[in-house]
């Protein structure tokens, strides 16, 4: 009968285990591959083939496998692992898992992650910080795209060493040439992905043979059995190169106190090391190194601490100590290989928020450069990003952000993207290089500014963002308006759609991705043509909230005003002054903004023009105030 230590027996063996694992060393690997090739199985036999479980898990175990299992009065395995009420009901994992055990030559963190495609981003995450891949294969179904996918995955995050777990040999005759067809299949497929180790095992998760044990069924295999590769593989990343510490918090409890409080990323630190910060120069020496249990000698890479240096430096969150003689670049704009993690597509010209270690910043999607093709990892052309896509891209950031190569330090060259409205984790990425425009182009300081263009002119410089479905009334009230304050000697520029499509932005179409782009153009001529101190009115539908929030943040929330012509859709069917909605209507026209492509309405405009209702005398008179007091104020002195 297989037993473990009581429950009563728990707390006094969890503290000596405690004691032991800081003698032992600790692997972290992840079982990954295409759903339902068995990995919480695995993982299950691994717990009970070293005696990982209490007795009230395996009552558990036993009360829950007839229930939900899949095995008839056996053990299910994989109900140890598969922990989501969802999971155990459709057999599939759908989190990650992760497990801790050890055994008498070293401890584990092992993490189960999900095999469905759409569960990538928890692949991910799970991979993320493992040192080895145990990669599941169903010996009846052989390589599948999903593995192919998980395989690149694996790479693209650094993993070097790879298990290539060929399971369910029991359902496969455990014949030998399948195994060995796989095993080349797979190696195949492989050459370019950069493994350091390729071991391939074949198993019987099920049944337990190699294991723990061998069993009798495959006596033509000789290498390791899984736990002893396990226990014997040397995963050792390369820690050369200086110490990296990005500040997570100033530390000060007190006026007697002040450290900077993180983790450190690459290398050691200890006192008397003199450490740089990134982006001011400014340098000092470690004085102490400080714990909750006491100042350390040293600190080691992946260890937290409060560094307290021996003089005054203006360090903040998001700033990076380095080793003065090793320091890392800032760049604004870089190649990164990037994970698609959304439903909702990514778009060349979209604006994210990016996370970057601790630091914070705002990045677009600058250029999609190719996207990967996982069967057979050829690059094609791409213009979005969809769910699950792998691409290389080129991202452009608001501010310079300290950075090193993923190979380099994957803590500073790793990043998310999070959008900006529902705050949803969209694409993860891996940083390449910075690209070389970043340190070639600066801004150029000149002469004449923006407060001398406007007193010249005598009033402020703004953008006037009219935003409607086509046929509202933008141009036409825009137009108006320019009119009005023509009159009274205001300078300005109307940039009308059609217009702006006939030069400028002639090869842009009508795709969503081509309409974040025309807007992120209109954004930045906007933003010059207010610089030179003029009223610039835009009359363009620009449907996305996200890209009228960009144009907002690049030309400035001071000088921007969002007027919406809320003319409703019947209303500008009605019009169809072009002929357009008839045609969306018959199929003729794809994107056409409130029929087949939608339109979202601001949620808190500066003006609201009910253009449907009152006449468009009435509208000028009404806006007509609230422009003059945005543009008649006195320019800053300069």
């Amino acid at each position: 009968m297989h037993t473990g230590p009581s429950t009563l027996d728990r707390q006094a063996a969890f503290e000596a285990f405690l004691v032991e694992q800081r003698e032992q060393d600790l692997l972290r690997f992840i079982t990954c591959g295409s759903v339902d090739d068995g990995k919480s199985t695995l993982i299950g036999r691994l717990l009970w083939d070293a005696q990982q479980l209490y007795d009230d898990q395996l009552a558990t175990l036993t009360a829950e496998s007839k229930r939900y299992g899949t095995q008839g009065d056996d053990i299910d395995f994989a109900l140890l692992v598969d922990g989501l009420a969802a999971e155990r009901e459709q057999g599939i994992t759908i989190d990650v898992a992760y497990r801790f055990f050890a055994t008498q030559r070293r401890k584990f963190i092992v993490a189960d992650t999900p095999g469905h495609e759409q569960y990538t981003r928890n692949m991910i995450t799970g991979a993320s910080t493992a040192q080895v891949a145990v990669l599941l294969i169903d010996a009846r179904q052989g390589v599948l795209t999903q593995t192919r996918r998980h395989a690149y995955l694996v790479s693209l995050v650094g993993i070097k060493h790879v298990v290539l777990a060929i399971n369910k040999m029991d359902l496969a005759g455990y014949a030998q040439d399948v195994a060995e067809g796989i095993e080349a299949d797979f190696r195949a497929f492989a050459e370019t992905l950069g493994f350091a180790s390729i071991t391939a095992i074949p198993v019987s998760a099920l049944k337990g043979d190699n294991i723990a044990e061998r069993g009798n069924a495959m006596g033509w295999y000789r290498g390791p059995t899984l736990l002893a590769y396990l226990e014997t593989v040397d995963a050792r990343t390369d820690e050369s190169g200086g110490a990296l510490f990005p500040i997570q918090l100033v530390n000060r409890p007190n006026s007697d106190f002040r450290g900077f409080s993180g983790t450190l990323a690459r290398g050691t630190l200890k006192p008397g090391d003199t450490v740089r910060v990134t982006a001011s120069g400014q340098t000092a020496e470690v004085q102490r190194i400080v714990t909750f249990d006491g100042d350390l000698p040293a600190l080691e890479a992946g260890r937290a601490a409060t560094l307290t240096l021996n003089r005054e430096i203006d360090a903040s969150r998001g700033d990076v100590l380095t080793a003065a003689a090793s320091p890392v670049d800032m760049t604004d704009q870089f190649e990164a290989t990037v994970v698609w993690l959304h439903e909702e597509a990514g778009l060349p010209g979209r604006s994210y928020d990016l996370k970057l270690a601790t630091q914070d910043g705002k990045a677009t999607l600058s250029r999609i450069k190719h996207q990967v093709d996982v069967n057979t990892l050829a690059h094609r052309a791409a213009r979005t990003l969809e769910l699950n896509d792998i691409a290389r891209c080129q991202l452009t950031l608001s501010r310079p952000l300290a950075f090193a190569t993923y190979e380099e330090a994957p803590a500073l060259g790793s990043f998310i993207l999070i959008d900006r409205f529902s705050h949803a984790t969209v694409a993860a990425g891996m940083i390449h290089h910075s690209l070389r425009r970043a340190q070639n182009v600066h801004r150029q300081a000149l002469a004449i500014n923006r407060p001398a263009r406007e007193r010249l002119n005598g009033h402020r410089g703004k953008v006037l963002w009219f935003t409607g479905l086509s046929g509202s009334g933008k141009s036409t009230l825009a137009n108006a308006l320019e009119i009005a304050l023509h009159e009274r000697g205001i300078r300005t520029y109307l940039l009308d759609g059609d217009n702006i499509r006939q030069g400028l932005n002639q090869d842009l179409g009508f795709t969503d991705s081509d309409r974040v782009e025309n807007i992120r153009r209109i954004a930045e001529v906007a933003r010059l043509m207010m610089d030179a101190g003029v009223v610039v009115m835009t009359a363009f539908i620009s449907p996305f909230q996200r890209e009228r929030a960009m144009a907002r943040e690049r030309v400035g929330d001071d000088d921007f005003l969002e007027i919406h012509v809320n003319t409703s859709l019947e209303e500008c069917e009605k019009r169809d002054v072009k002929g357009l909605y008839g045609k969306a209507r018959r199929g003729e026209i794809p994107n056409m903004t409130g029929i087949n492509s939608p339109y979202e309405p601001p949620e808190a405009p500066d003006f609201v023009a009910n253009a449907g209702q009152e006449s468009l005398e009435r509208l000028v008179e009404k806006l007509l105030p609230v422009v003059l007091a945005a543009v008649e104020e006195r320019p800053e002195e300069g």
